[in-house]
């Protein structure tokens, strides 16, 4: 990616809602990274979302995990146009969602000029409105007081329209009454954490505190990562950005993982032992409310002997071991040097 001209999918500087976001929340870069695999069809419609936006998106980068259905292929192809705008970048190994976003998230903010980082899968599926409406959101809320705002995340919805049952957000706990109401005022809602299905990272909060851990393999990534962002920062959900995660049935995320169960397990622990994301009291409410989540799984399980032996493994796995550095994860999953120069920066 460079700074030159903008050229591509909606170029410029926006009309309609578009200049209206800008002008409320000043000449802000957003720099769009976009995790691919698998899912060629779905990553055309994503990007062809994120090209029609109404304020457009200054840069892209799509990091595809190394798909085997053609879907860097799809990618190089919708990316032309976008020209020096984006950036695809190849990984030779399926690193999962916190590799990938690690990946895409360094590359974002090695740009100095980024100021805010929209981040999501290629099942995610943005409405026209939806960067338009989280920089209106984020300007009348910087013009009400502090500038403290890290991350803003949006409203999810299913095929159906309703609100995706993965990804509903749940309010700060313990927000103070003026957190609550600054954050209504602008008709948002104060939140702790969020998913990465569309989240707005603050890039210079990105490159005080680091990325996502890579070895948080397909589960827990985003809460870690999110609440982390978060301590000591303000979030919000923001319903007038409003994003279509594509999943394949309408499922919450305490429906039986299978397998995956493991992940949960280890990867949760990791973060009630290892994270500086939680305060302590706020560990042992989210310990209290993790136990009763995977009581709900057990009782939703067809087969419970499979969930039985994630939990046997990711508990012994949870203490035993902790992650790994993140360099070292993607040592041989092809990261062009310049991106793992900024990895190891930010490790750091």
């Amino acid at each position: 990616m460079s700074d030159g001209a903008a050229t591509g999918p909606s170029a410029g500087t926006g009309t309609g809602s578009g200049a209206s976001s800008v002008g409320a929340s000043g000449a802000l870069r957003v720099t769009a990274v976009l995790v691919a695999w698998n899912r060629r069809e779905l990553l055309r419609e994503a990007l062809e979302a994120l090209a029609a936006q109404t304020r457009p998106v200054d840069r892209l980068v799509v990091v595809d995990n190394a798909s085997d259905d053609g879907s860097d292929a799809v990618a190089a192809e919708l990316l032309a146009a976008w020209g020096d705008r984006a950036r695809l970048i190849r990984l030779t190994e399926n690193t999962g969602g916190a590799g990938g976003f690690a990946v895409g998230i360094a590359a974002a903010v090695a740009d100095p000029a980024t100021d805010w980082v929209w981040v999501m899968d290629d099942d995610t599926v943005p409405g026209p409105d939806a960067l338009s409406g989280a920089l209106a959101t984020f300007g009348r809320y910087r013009a009400s007081g502090q500038d403290d705002l890290a991350v803003m995340g949006s409203r999810v919805v299913w095929t159906d329209g309703a609100d995706h049952p993965m990804n509903t957000p749940k309010a700060k706990i313990r927000a103070s009454r003026a957190e609550r109401e600054r954050a209504a005022s602008v008709g948002a809602m104060e939140i702790r954490s969020i998913s990465f299905v569309s989240a707005f990272l603050r890039a210079a909060r990105v490159r005080e505190l680091g990325l996502p851990i890579v070895d948080y393999f397909l589960w827990n990534d985003d809460f870690e990562y999110s609440a982390r962002l978060l301590r000591g920062a303000r979030g919000l959900f923001v319903p007038d950005s409003v994003v279509t995660h594509k999943t394949a049935k309408r499922g919450s995320s305490d429906a039986d993982p299978g397998p995956r169960f493991f992940f949960e397990v280890r990867n949760k622990l990791w973060v009630f032992r290892l994270s500086k994301a939680l305060y302590g009291w706020e560990n042992a409410l989210y310990i209290a409310a993790t136990a009763r989540r995977w009581v709900r799984t057990f009782r939703a399980s067809q087969d419970r002997s499979v969930l039985r032996d994630g939990l046997r493994r990711g508990w012994r796995d949870g203490w035993r071991t902790r992650p790994r550095a993140s360099t070292e994860v993607l040592a041989t999953a092809g990261v062009p040097d310049d991106v793992m120069d900024q990895i190891r920066l930010l490790e750091r």
